[in-house]
């Protein structure tokens, strides 16, 4: 079982911290939210968090979409 309480950085971010991330406002995760095609995301009580993980994984996506596009 994978130790996930060992590194520096959180594994569940806030909308607000995975804003920061992908550098995009909260208004556009909260847009792409409701489009269904951000990041994946769910609720955790009322609140919207983010695993870092599906973060990175989905900007793999989108920049090998962009590549496979030109």
């Amino acid at each position: 079982m994978p130790d996930h309480t060992s590194g520096h950085e959180p594994e569940l971010l806030t909308i607000t911290e995975a804003a920061e991330l992908l550098r995009a406002p909260v208004a556009t995760l909260r847009y792409w939210r409701h489009l269904g095609t951000g990041p994946r995301s769910f609720r955790l009580g009322r609140r919207v968090v983010y695993r870092r993980a599906d973060l990175h994984g989905w900007i793999d996506v989108q920049c090998s979409d962009a590549a496979d596009s030109r």
